[in-house]
Parts: C-alpha cells; sequence; structure tokens
C-alpha cells in the first residue's frame, strides 16, 4: 500500500497543476526529539493552495508527507500532510487563527488504496467539468469566467473556483450544475491574482511568477509604489499577467522611503543669478538630483547633490540668490559605449566589413588550347612603354591601322559631289 501511496504522489506531483510545492515549510524542529508528539494538531494541504488544520485524535503516527482521509462535510477528503509538531501552531498564530475558537475537524486514518484511486478518479474529471461548466455559464448569459474544480477525495462535492468583476446571480447555474454532474456544488469566489496563481507562468524576470511559487497573501499595489521609486508610470510595464499591478513593485519600496527621508520637495524651483531651475528626475541612491532651466523640456541638465540642494532651497528662503547651482560639469555628458575586442575575440563589426568580389575561374582559360591564349591577350591591358623604348621597336600597327586617310575621304566626298 505505501508503495502505491508513493507511485500516486509522484503521478500527482509531475502532471497536475496543484502547485504542490508552493507552501511547503521547512520543519527546522524536525531532528529534534518528541517534537512530533508535542501536539496532536497537524496541517494539511489539498489542491491549489489550500489548507486546513485537523486534530489527529486517534493518535495515528503520522509524519510529513503522508496522505490521509480527514473529515469533511459532506464525506470525507483526502489531502497529504505538509507540517506536523510544534510549527504547527506557529503557523496557526501567523495566519491569525486562536487555537481555542477554531473548529478542528478530525484525521481519520492514513489513506488505503482505494481511497487514492477513487481520488485519482475524482481528479482526471475536473479539467472537463470545468469546460463543461463555463459552457453552460455562457448559455446562461453569465458574466463570470469558471478558472477551475476541485473535487473532494470522495467525489460527492466539487467546488467551482470562478473570477467576476461585478456580483453574479448563479442561484439557477447551482441548479444546473448539481443536474449535470449529481454531486454537491460550492462556488468560491477569487480575484486576479489568486487565479494567476493557479494558472501560472513566466514573468518579464524571466522567472515562474511569484504567486504561483511562494506568495500566500496579496497586499494592495498602488501606483505611489512606481512614483517613490521613480519608475515610468507606464500601464503596460507595471501591470503583470493578471492585469494588476506587478506585486514586486512593494518589495524595495521601504528601502526607497527610507533612503528618500531627507530629500526636498521636487516642486521647488532653485533661484540663482543666471535664472531658475526646475528639477527634473532624482537618483535616489546617490543622492544626486538633476535640474533643468526649462520647466518643459531637458535643457541645460546640472547635476547637484541633495545637501546642496538644501543649501540653495535656505538661501532662497531668506531672499539670496546663488552664484552658481553646482560646481559640476553644467551639461549632462553621456559616454558614448565603446566596443574594443578585449578579450582577443573576433571583432564585432567583423559582418559590416564588404567582402571583395571574386571572380570565377574561366573553364576555358584552364582548359588550355590556342584560343584561351588569344583571348588572355585579348583581355590583357597593354603596356605602357616610353618613346625611347618604342623608337627600337618595329613601327606599330595598330597606328597604321587607325591612321585616319585624307585622301579616301576627300575623294569619298568628290564622289558625293
Amino acid at each position: 500500500m505505501e508503495e502505491v501511496i508513493q507511485d500516486t504522489e509522484k503521478k500527482g506531483c509531475s502532471g497536475c497543476t496543484s502547485r504542490c510545492g508552493k507552501l511547503n515549510v521547512y520543519d527546522w524542529l524536525d531532528d529534534l526529539p518528541d517534537s512530533i508528539n508535542s501536539t496532536d494538531i497537524v496541517e494539511i494541504q489539498f489542491k491549489n493552495t489550500r489548507k486546513g488544520y485537523y486534530r489527529n485524535s486517534n493518535e495515528l503516527r503520522i509524519e510529513k508527507g503522508d496522505v490521509v482521509a480527514v473529515e469533511a462535510s459532506p464525506g470525507h477528503d483526502i489531502g497529504t500532510v505538509t507540517l506536523t509538531g510544534e510549527l504547527v501552531l506557529l503557523q496557526m498564530k501567523k495566519h491569525n487563527i486562536a487555537l481555542e475558537t477554531y473548529e478542528f475537524k478530525r484525521v481519520y486514518r492514513k489513506a488505503k488504496a482505494v481511497d487514492i484511486e477513487k481520488w485519482d478518479e475524482a481528479r482526471e474529471l475536473e479539467h472537463e467539468t470545468m469546460l463543461e461548466s463555463r459552457r453552460i455559464a455562457e448559455r446562461l448569459n453569465l458574466n463570470m469566467k469558471i478558472g477551475d474544480v476541485e473535487y473532494q477525495g470522495d467525489r460527492t462535492k466539487a467546488i467551482f473556483y470562478y473570477i467576476a468583476d461585478e456580483r453574479v446571480d448563479f442561484r439557477q447555474l447551482i441548479k444546473v450544475l448539481a443536474e449535470t454532474f449529481r454531486v454537491r456544488i460550492e462556488m468560491r469566489q477569487i480575484g486576479a491574482r489568486q487565479e494567476a496563481g493557479r494558472i501560472g507562468g513566466i514573468g518579464p524576470c524571466g522567472r515562474e511568477l511569484c504567486c504561483s511559487t511562494w506568495m500566500t497573501n496579496f497586499v494592495s499595489v498602488t501606483t505611489n509604489a512606481a512614483r517613490y521609486q521613480e519608475i515610468s508610470l507606464n500601464p503596460q510595464k507595471l501591470a503583470g499577467q493578471c492585469g494588476k499591478l506587478k506585486c514586486c513593485l512593494n518589495y524595495e519600496l521601504d528601502a526607497y522611503v527610507d533612503a528618500q527621508q531627507d530629500f526636498p520637495k521636487t516642486n521647488i524651483v532653485l533661484e540663482t543669478v543666471d535664472g531658475s531651475y526646475f528639477h527634473f528626475k532624482t537618483d535616489i541612491f546617490s543622492r544626486t538630483m538633476w535640474y533643468s532651466t526649462s520647466k518643459d523640456i531637458p535643457a541645460g541638465i546640472v547635476m547637484v547633490s541633495v545637501d546642496r540642494v538644501k543649501e540653495i532651497i535656505r538661501l532662497n528662503r531668506k531672499g539670496k540668490k546663488v552664484d552658481k547651482i553646482s560646481d559640476a560639469t553644467p551639461q549632462l555628458m553621456v559616454a558614448e559605449p565603446s566596443y574594443e575586442n578585449v578579450i582577443g575575440q573576433d571583432s564585432l563589426t567583423r559582418f559590416d566589413e564588404q567582402k571583395k568580389k571574386r571572380r570565377r575561374p574561366n573553364k576555358r582559360r584552364n582548359s588550355g588550347g590556342g584560343n584561351g591564349e588569344a583571348k588572355a591577350k585579348q583581355n590583357s591591358k597593354p603596356e605602357v612603354k616610353s618613346k625611347k623604348e618604342n623608337s627600337g621597336n618595329k613601327p606599330n600597327k595598330s597606328k597604321r591601322r587607325y591612321r585616319p586617310n585624307n585622301k579616301r575621304k576627300e575623294g569619298g566626298d568628290a564622289q558625293k559631289k
């Protein structure tokens, strides 16, 4: 039976979309003696991110990774034990679950081979059930999207996860679904981020989505997080696959807020003898601010340190104008990139050089023969010699050939007349 359970676990983790390892917690108290028997409460995970806390009232020897049958309403459900011992109480405290008021359900037994087979059959029906439920919701003209279906371990109940922008009256939908699939129906509404976490995908960073790997709590993200970090407010770049603002905008927000606590306000104009300077951009971690002589376009950009900006503002409030806004170079100098062959490899511009065209070899010339030699002589350019060299040689026939014959021309003209 243990071999069957292990094979089923491997099959489920490799082929299902349940994100089996998403909410795994490392049990750092596992090697301590009697750490498992410190409490009879265990944490059990079901499909996707659904977890629950159950009481081991039968005092079974349960370890992390065991597949167990637990109490449900109605019937029983099949889940995997993800945590035991003292860490379960810490997890409940982390999720604000009171130990005194929480209604614990029981752990019946370790799953048998029959339970595993029935559980696998129920999971194989989930995809087709989801597609058919979408067709039914479309026929009923309901503005909703059913994103996932989860069958209970004993196949007596099905949970339909849906997403909708507005409130949906799905009373008629529940009746049709119950008649079609012959199970008890439960509808659960989820958000766009929860749906993206269930579907999964690759983010613009090249890694798997955070919501589908390790995130469990979704904190609200606003555009102020992008403003604090000096990020362009481009909706296409700030939105994730769920259509909402990316959760990673909050990761470094606290560091940026702490770094610019003593920064002056950006709407303050710096007054100098040469003119007024307006804020252009800020480099938070290098503590520098960039100012422009024009409010609308970047012109005469100057880099100023934060301390220097605060000093100028203090002098301007006293009615004084500074001579120079900064001792740095008044123009924004952009260094041109250099592409040198530093590591001794081929040149980056080797494909830009035009290759010399090679003439095709003449077959007749290579084959040999009198005709080929004669044509080669005709194609070759005559060598230019000086008059002294030509004086001792024979007279040039070409000159005689092309010498104008005035007598013939005169005779011809006379005949024409």
